[in-house]
């Protein structure tokens, strides 16, 4: 699951990739105009940016410039129309990771993305577990020691974020930053029902709750 920025100003392209990124969990903002883009990507944090060549306002080689030159480091995936060599080159060198030229097959996209989220880390397993909780992150589903639990979306993507980060601590705000939309009218109270409820599905009687509240500072996995 990631927090992905799509700049595009085909209105029809944008509903086709949204509709298979939300398949797959991702959170997704979407802008039609370059310089808006390029504000977003100043003022908001994202795990991904699908950025457009061709764009009113601003166009995606220069936005991806300016965001590397602020020292932004999310992966960022190009599409165009255009699909010689010294394009793919400028693309790239404006500091874009990949690069996929139109028409494409949607699956592709996701697959693409998928590929470039698992670059940081040499290994990834599908599966994540402490204390008996298994959360696979392709078939998207949970077990508590062997029991299959239904997650609503944001406990699950709480949860998988706490499982990938089991020395990080998230603040409320922190949480509310990542896994929500940026402009979305949810406060540090819904992050806090949402572990609350996430708690209730996969904590067991008589033992520690799972997800561990640092009192003063926020929220991590585990008893350590």
């Amino acid at each position: 699951m990631a927090k992905i920025l799509l700049v595009e100003d085909d209105i029809d392209l944008c509903t086709t990739i949204c509709d298979r990124l939300k398949a797959e969990q991702h959170v997704l903002e979407v802008v039609h105009d370059g310089k808006e883009g390029a504000d977003r990507l100043r003022l908001y944090s994202y795990d991904f940016v699908i950025l457009d060549w061709n764009l009113p306002g601003k166009i995606g080689p220069e936005i991806c410039r300016e965001y590397r030159g602020h020292g932004g480091s999310a992966p960022v995936l190009m599409l165009t129309g255009r699909g010689e060599v010294q394009d793919k080159e400028t693309g790239l060198d404006a500091g874009a990771d990949d690069y996929l030229t139109k028409p494409f097959s949607t699956r592709e996209l996701a697959a693409r993305i998928r590929a470039i989220l698992r670059r940081p880390q040499a290994v990834i397993d599908d599966c994540l577990s402490e204390g008996g909780v298994v959360l696979n992150t392709v078939k998207h589903t949970v077990s508590v020691h062997g029991e299959f639990v239904h997650l609503h979306p944001k406990e699950f993507a709480i949860l998988e974020l706490l499982l990938k980060s089991k020395d990080q601590v998230f603040s409320a705000d922190a949480l509310l930053d990542r896994l929500w939309k940026s402009e979305s009218d949810a406060t540090v109270d819904s992050v806090r029902t949402t572990i609350k409820r996430l708690r209730q599905k996969i904590d067991r009687d008589g033992q520690p709750s799972l997800v561990r509240t640092v009192h003063g500072v926020g929220y991590k996995i585990g008893q350590g």
